[in-house]
């Protein structure tokens, strides 16, 4: 008898655990929900790019390290074809001092529209979420040698920070040259 009530407890709470891991796996942050909403209808679907082979190999090339992650989430409307030219919007982090920093990236026709500083999690260099900062990055697209086709000025005390959304806005750029083209 004991045994059967030990078994149902241990069931119970392996049941209960593994659910509480599910709801936080599909659970996302406020801060990306809203950049979606805001980018596209109600339509978007999340989707990921495995970064594999040369994906991965250029990508540590972009930002001077191995990307942190297998996989690189990003949305698209329901009814694209995962096409290059179609609208995406990236989700991606660095670190920029010491912590991470969540940046959405919005390209359209290989081109940046938008670049949105999700979560800043540092003590210093905020100013990066500023728009007159992310506005740079507007119309901006990858030339051959992985650098954006236009400069993006620099701010003091920020250098770090700088750094880090200007190699994420290179490299979801380059992540979307990488999807199919039917």
């Amino acid at each position: 008898m004991m045994n059967k009530i030990k078994l149902s407890v241990y069931l119970l709470l392996t049941t209960l655990s593994l659910l509480s891991v599910e709801s936080q796996a599909s659970s996302m942050p406020e801060e990306v929900t809203q950049f979606i909403q805001t980018n596209f209808s109600d339509t978007a679907q999340r989707k990921f790019l495995w970064l594999t082979g040369d994906k991965k190999q250029i990508s540590s090339d972009i930002l001077s390290h191995p990307y942190y992650k297998i996989r690189a989430p990003y949305w698209q409307a329901a009814n694209a074809n995962r096409s290059r030219s179609a609208k995406t919007l990236w989700v991606l982090e660095e670190i920029g001092k010491e912590k991470l920093i969540t940046i959405g990236v919005v390209i359209e026709q290989q081109k940046i529209q938008s670049v949105r500083i999700l979560k800043f999690r540092e003590s210093r260099g905020w100013e990066v979420e500023l728009p007159s900062f992310t506005e740079q990055f507007e119309g901006s697209q990858l030339n051959d040698s992985q650098q954006l086709t236009q400069s993006v000025d620099g701010i003091s005390g920020a250098t770090l920070s700088v750094r880090a959304v200007t190699n994420i806005a290179r490299l979801a750029l380059y992540l979307q040259t990488t999807l199919p083209n039917p």
